[in-house]
């Protein structure tokens, strides 16, 4: 695989901690969205970490396309 899988075109909302890890899925396989389960395994993907400085609501990239990841910049409205 040498692309992401697409696995949706709307962002993830998800309410994040202060200084809590989250790992991004990258490769689209995930069966957690938008979060890794390790199905990258044997790929040349890699998850990546994000951590929050607040407690709020960010939107993670569900298409796997976005400039800025782990987060959204509206690329799947392109796709």
């Amino acid at each position: 695989m040498t692309s992401p899988h697409i696995a949706g075109k709307e962002p993830i909302a998800v309410p994040v901690k202060p200084g809590q890890s989250y790992w991004w899925c990258a490769c689209g396989q995930s069966k957690k969205q938008p979060f890794c389960d390790g199905s990258h395994k044997g790929s040349s993907f890699t998850p990546i970490e994000f951590k929050s400085e607040s407690d709020r609501t960010l939107y993670f990239c569900a298409c796997k396309h976005t400039k800025h990841s782990p987060l959204c910049d509206g690329t799947h409205k392109t796709l």
